[in-house]
């Protein structure tokens, strides 16, 4: 494995991480709505859940996908379930007030497992982790270069939505987000919607 491998890799990720999705906009109103922390923390919770998909993949998880379809299909209509869950939260909730910025403890444990969650809600990851392994490494990586794949992906996806919370969190952010919250809870909740029923659908 070279640097250009590692490089290649890392623009492919910044360009997935940055195509709107559900991780985007968890990211997004988590951080305009309970303030920068909240938002870091849920970045570390979808960080963690995507390199897992990508250890996943490096261990070979999508051929079990393949020996076994009913084990994907499950995953997958669980997953789609469970963006249709917040798609409907995200429309209910789009007329209340935003409630203090203020984030206690155990609302940031929540927000780390729901980034884990969101982010294990979609099992294709994995097989686009298993494609995109393959077309920029060489074949026969061995135990040391998996594990500098894995950490190189944690520490990506950690920094990004690190900064992504830092950059949102300024109050001309939220000024903004309160002035057109109905609209846009609704319209994400609309993309959220979409997005299950394409997991749902595709095969």
């Amino acid at each position: 494995m070279e640097l250009g491998h590692i490089i290649a890799f890392n623009l492919t990720l910044l360009a997935a991480m940055a195509s709107p999705g559900p991780a985007l906009l968890l990211a997004l109103k988590t951080t305009l709505t309970s303030g920068r922390m909240a938002g870091i923390v849920t970045g570390l919770g979808l960080g963690t859940m995507a390199a897992t998909w990508t250890a996943l993949a490096l261990l070979g998880l999508e051929g079990v996908f393949r020996l076994f379809p009913w084990a994907y299909t499950l995953l997958k209509t669980g997953g789609a379930l469970y963006l249709i869950y917040i798609a409907l939260m995200m429309w209910k909730e789009a007329a209340r007030p935003l409630p203090p910025s203020s984030v206690t403890p155990p609302k940031l444990r929540r927000a780390f497992f729901t980034g884990l969650a969101v982010n294990l809600a979609n099992p294709k990851s994995v097989i686009f982790a298993s494609a995109v392994l393959l077309v920029i490494f060489p074949q026969g990586l061995g135990l040391t270069d998996k594990a500098a794949i894995l950490l190189n992906h944690l520490l990506i996806e950690w920094a990004l939505y690190t900064l992504f919370a830092i950059a949102l969190s300024t109050p001309a952010a939220r000024t903004a987000y309160l002035r057109l919250k109905p609209l846009l809870d609704r319209l994400a909740g609309l993309i959220l919607s979409a997005l299950a029923l394409r997991l749902l659908i595709a095969k």
